[in-house]
């Protein structure tokens, strides 16, 4: 299955290639080309943030493996995006990218989601989780920034149809919005769990009532 999913995931650069190969991309090919791979990133990004709310409801723990695999596509298509970006837009001309950053506000979203997917692919290996300890998981909830500001550069950018870039942002909305859920669920257990004897100090200290110790008689 793992194998199946690796290879599966390659398959809309396949694609890609070959609607290239035929020049099936359209009057404005680059700007095919940068939307495909924006795309593919942006899915990939999705099916990363929805690995927790299906490992939560189906109980299978196997899909940790799956989540850094979606990440890492996440990475790569965005990658790719970016290269096509500098390479094939611009032609590495830096001053020409310089006055393209400075008169569209809307890359800026896309290069902070970009930064934080780079962050999160050089952290991911299990060497690095094991030296960065708790920063590690903090590091990595900013993939839900990443996401955001993902959504934001594809709708800032596009002049006609927004019908897909809303599709993304209702199903990042309702990912986020199952997470801060089930985080509000986990802290109100995790209040529940405090011994009786603690919440009832708790109450007394707070009334101002001085406890009172019952000693059972032997």
């Amino acid at each position: 299955m793992r194998s199946l999913t690796l290879v599966g995931c390659l398959i809309p650069l396949l694609w890609l290639f070959i609607d290239i190969a035929f020049d099936n991309l359209g009057s404005n090919p680059i700007q095919a080309l940068h939307i495909r791979l924006g795309d593919w990133s942006l899915r990939f990004l999705c099916l990363t943030l929805a690995i927790t709310p299906i490992q939560t409801v189906t109980k299978w723990r196997g899909m940790t493996d799956y989540r850094q695999m979606l990440g890492l596509y996440a990475f790569f298509y965005a990658t790719l995006h970016v290269l096509a970006y500098l390479l094939v837009d611009h032609a590495l001309m830096w001053r020409m990218v310089g006055i393209d950053v400075i008169e569209s506000p809307y890359i800026w979203f896309g290069v902070l989601a970009y930064l934080i997917i780079f962050s999160l692919a050089l952290t991911s290996p299990k060497w690095a989780k094991k030296r960065m300890g708790k920063t590690w998981k903090k590091l990595h909830r900013f993939i839900h920034i990443a996401a955001v500001a993902a959504i934001v550069h594809y709708f800032w950018q596009l002049k006609g149809n927004l019908a897909e870039p809303l599709f993304y942002s209702i199903v990042v909305f309702l990912l986020l919005s199952f997470r801060i859920l089930v985080w509000v669920k986990n802290r109100q257990f995790s209040r529940m769990m405090i011994p009786t004897g603690q919440r009832i100090l708790a109450v007394v200290e707070k009334q101002g009532v001085m406890p009172v110790v019952i000693r059972k008689r032997r």
